[in-house]
């Protein structure tokens, strides 16, 4: 793994955290918990949608990019964007109240597409142009939630959907130019090999992403349901912070499944997660440090008079955002190599403890049971990743410490930038 590389991810993770960590406090102030409960609902439907698009539009097309034609993979991955970002949300329309269903429509659509294209740049290794727009889906839809406020005037919640789908179809299309460039569009051809082995890979690793989104994300209907729109306001607040500090872990992760997809070299593979899982750790402990370091009527005055309760929320979540953290850099260690039926169960597992415990703990607790069925189910999940990772490898406690010579490095590496 390329210090470079590295470093250049983890600058632009930390970018995006703080863009989020400001969207989130934008939308808190202005919205207020009701609205903030109305965009994260929208969004939980949004990533539902965006898994059955992912079947081609995501670690299959950067799996296959080494291996196949890109203009047979996009072929696919644009079709089916279109597809499903129109069907699914079709589909919600029939069994849940959408309020929203336009906008989702648009959102799932133009996500798609462009997750397709910066997909393929981490297929092709060229994790700089992934981290720059990775970075650009944040800034540019928070330049356009300010024109749509404070240069049309629009202040209602939908403002924040009108803005994030210009974001994506913008970004969309100047990224079709770069992954076009030099490319023969109307030469396009189907073949049948390619859509079987994008599907198969496809649907193995977005299911178990899938028994990983309903982990995360059921507690906010559980939420809505029992307690309320606002109760799921506060508590996504919280979560956010969790999605946050993992957006290190999740670059650390592609970069590294970049490094195996297009590599042969087992041990060299293993000893890259060792490599990222050690930053991972430190770097999540450090941030989960600060925020429980900031006191708690800091949170009402940042976030609204609503989210007070951020830092007890924060707390609880902590040891699943630490486990979450670690053993993401090992599920994608396992995608890389193919072995997709270890994600499977392991987001299954926490699957199964969050339906039966959400049941029983959130009406009694709300948003405290919440966190708790929440950080206890990732820890659950987190640890049969640990022990089949182990099971092939020694352990050490060395693997979450740093050593002089890469902390040397990566100072010298910074300084330099």
């Amino acid at each position: 793994m390329k210090h470079a590389t590295l470093l250049k991810t983890f600058v632009s993770r930390f970018l995006i955290l703080i863009l989020n960590f400001g969207l989130v406090i934008y939308s808190t102030n202005m919205w207020g918990g009701e609205g903030k409960g109305v965009i994260s609902i929208v969004i939980a439907d949004l990533t539902v949608v965006s898994f059955f698009a992912s079947i081609f539009v995501g670690s299959s097309i950067t799996y296959f990019a080494p291996k196949y034609k890109t203009e047979q993979i996009l072929l696919y991955a644009y079709a089916w964007s279109l597809l499903v970002g129109t069907t699914i949300p079709l589909l919600f329309a029939f069994t849940k109240d959408t309020g929203h269903l336009g906008y989702l429509i648009g959102l799932s659509v133009s996500s798609s597409l462009l997750a397709a294209n910066v997909n393929l740049f981490v297929g092709q290794k060229n994790i700089r142009m992934f981290n720059i727009y990775t970075i650009l889906q944040q800034a540019v839809h928070i330049a356009f939630i300010g024109i749509m406020v404070y240069g049309i005037g629009a202040r209602s919640v939908s403002s924040y959907f009108i803005a994030q789908m210009a974001c994506y179809s913008i970004l969309f299309i100047i990224s079709l130019f770069q992954v076009m460039k030099g490319r023969q569009m109307p030469q396009l051809s189907f073949s049948g090999s390619v859509l079987n082995s994008l599907f198969s890979y496809g649907w193995k690793i977005q299911l178990s992403s899938f028994f990983q989104f309903l982990n995360n994300r059921l507690s906010f209907y559980f939420l809505e349901y029992f307690r309320g729109m606002m109760s799921v306001g506060v508590f996504s607040v919280g979560v956010a912070f969790s999605e946050a500090i993992w957006t290190v872990s999740r670059s650390l992760s592609v970069i590294l499944y970049a490094d195996v997809v297009n590599s042969s070299n087992s041990d060299a593979a293993i000893d890259k997660a060792k490599v990222s899982m050690r930053i991972s750790f430190l770097i999540t402990l450090l941030f989960i440090t600060i925020i429980l370091l900031v006191p708690s009527h800091w949170y009402a005055i940042i976030f609204g008079k609503d989210f007070s309760q951020v830092k007890k929320i924060t707390l609880l979540l902590a040891p699943g955002i630490m486990a979450i953290a670690v053993s993401n850099i090992i599920g994608y260690y396992f995608a890389g190599i193919n072995k997709l039926r270890i994600l499977n169960m392991k987001s299954l597992i926490g699957l199964v403890f969050t339906l039966v415990s959400s049941f029983i703990i959130i009406p009694r607790w709300g948003i405290t049971g919440a966190c708790i069925v929440t950080s206890v189910s990732y820890c659950l999940s987190s640890s049969l990743l640990f022990w089949r990772f182990y099971q092939g490898t020694a352990f050490y406690f060395s693997d979450f410490i740093l050593s002089r010579s890469e902390i040397r490095i990566l100072v010298n590496k910074f300084l330099k930038k």
